[in-house]
């Protein structure tokens, strides 16, 4: 991955965090969009590759497509002088927001359609070539996802996540559409989350080939398993579509799954939703 170019939107922390700390190790060049670059001021990790020039830090907001559009333009630079610029190998999204908790209303986020219109934004100011995308999205979004869950998370889901799953379907439904994967009405969040003119500002339908979308189970701060004693992939389990009794799973394993199972072998992924639990 010596020559790869990645774009990281949501990236500095969690999932989005650790796949890019994988892939700088392995050699990429990875550009972060960051609401406050400052995040990284005091982590060493970053700031010896901000040194060596592999990580890039440009301060903006997905939420405003200027910002989007220059973070794309920024990412296409391997060097500050502009003497190599190649198109984007992989945009990894992982917008997520920080969410607040009410007792009527479970966990929400501010605003509610952050990570959805965050991914317009994106795919609205795509380069060409497009480039590989990888989005997290999240296990029991869907009608037929949620029937799958263990019948003791099904309160959990139903009381905490519905306004942040909300927005997740969302972004799910844009994916869908851009990529001509089915779909089921019943689960659109409406215009409320998507907008009432969204689908003009996106690829058209089954114009996006080259995407996949990660559904994990709930998420823990745990170790990566993957990592321990020389697991690999042994660690989690995946699988195209849904997974029955998907309890957990951390995300620094989701993380190893995003670099070493869909990046490192991208053919065998590409334009699949798949979902990784323990």
């Amino acid at each position: 991955m010596e020559n790869f170019k990645i774009l990281v939107i949501g990236g500095s922390r969690n999932i989005g965090y650790y796949s890019a700390v994988r892939l700088l190790a392995l050699g990429a060049t990875v550009t972060f969009l960051l609401r406050s670059p400052q995040v990284f001021d005091q982590d060493d990790t970053i700031q010896n590759y901000v040194k060596e020039g592999k990580a890039r830090l440009i301060k903006g907001d997905a939420l405003v497509k200027s910002d989007v559009s220059r973070a794309w333009s920024e990412a296409q630079h391997q060097h500050e002088d502009d003497s190599d610029i190649r198109p984007v190998d992989f945009l990894i999204f992982t917008v997520g927001g920080t969410p607040h908790f009410s007792l009527t209303k479970g966990l929400f986020l501010t605003p509610p359609d952050l990570v959805t219109q965050s991914l317009i934004n994106v795919l609205e100011t795509l380069p060409s070539p497009h480039p590989k995308i990888i989005t997290i999205s999240s296990i029991g979004l869907t009608q037929a996802s949620h029937k799958t869950l263990p019948l003791l998370l099904k309160p959990l889901y139903n009381y905490i996540l519905p306004a942040p799953h909300k927005d997740k379907r969302g972004v799910e439904e844009v994916i869908s559409h851009s990529a001509g994967w089915e779909w089921d009405a019943r689960d659109s969040p409406g215009d409320a989350i998507l907008g009432a003119d969204w689908t003009s500002r996106i690829p058209s339908a089954g114009e996006l080939k080259s995407i996949a979308v990660i559904r994990p189970a709930l998420f823990t701060d745990g170790v990566c398993r993957a990592d321990v004693k020389g697991k690999g992939s042994e660690a989690y389990r995946v699988k195209e579509g849904d997974l029955e009794g998907s309890w957990t799973v951390s995300r620094r394993d989701v993380a190893h799954f995003l670099v070493e199972g869909m990046v490192r072998h991208w053919q065998e992924w590409e334009g699949k939703c798949v979902s990784i639990a323990y």
